[in-house]
C-alpha cells in the first residue's frame, strides 16, 4: 500500500537542539500518521538540506508528497527559497514530484501561521517559567 511522503522542513542551525527539535517533531508525526513515511530537512546550518531528502523520497514508493515547514510565520524562506527549491511557481503550492517510478502531486503547505493553539503553547511556557522561576 502507498503512502504519503511527509518532509518536514526546520530553518537549520549551529546548534543543535534545533536539529533535534525537528527531528524529533518528524519521529513525533511518524508515530501519530501511519500513513506517512516521514523525513525531516532543513534550509540552512543543519543537514540533511531538502535537496538531499527530496532524492531520498525519490526512491520511496509514495502516491503524494507533501513539505510542510516548520515555521511560525512567511518570510523569504517560505515564500521564495523552499518553493525554489521545490521547482514551484511563485505563490503555488501544488506541483509535480518526480519519483524514480514516476510523477506524482507535491504539495507544499503554509507556515503554522495564527493558530489558537499557539496561545495554548505560550500560556504553558509562561506557566512553566513561572514555576520554575518563583
Amino acid at each position: 500500500m502507498s503512502k504519503t511522503g511527509f518532509l518536514l522542513v526546520g530553518h537549520g542551525s549551529k546548534k543543535p537542539y534545533n536539529k533535534k527539535l525537528i527531528d524529533n517533531t518528524a519521529e513525533l508525526i511518524a508515530k501519530k500518521e501511519a500513513d506517512y513515511i516521514v523525513k525531516s530537512a532543513f534550509m540552512e546550518n543543519s543537514s540533511p538540506t531538502i535537496e538531499e531528502m527530496l532524492d531520498e523520497f525519490r526512491k520511496e514508493d509514495i502516491e503524494s508528497l507533501v513539505v510542510v515547514p516548520l515555521f511560525l510565520a512567511r518570510g523569504v524562506h517560505i515564500d521564495e527559497d523552499i518553493p525554489g527549491i521545490l521547482g514551484l511557481e511563485e505563490g503555488s503550492h501544488k506541483g509535480v514530484f518526480t519519483l524514480e517510478s514516476g510523477e506524482i502531486p507535491l504539495i507544499y503547505a503554509r507556515p503554522i501561521g495564527e493558530n489558537p493553539m499557539l496561545a495554548d503553547l505560550m500560556i504553558t511556557s509562561a506557566k512553566r517559567a513561572v514555576e520554575e522561576h518563583l
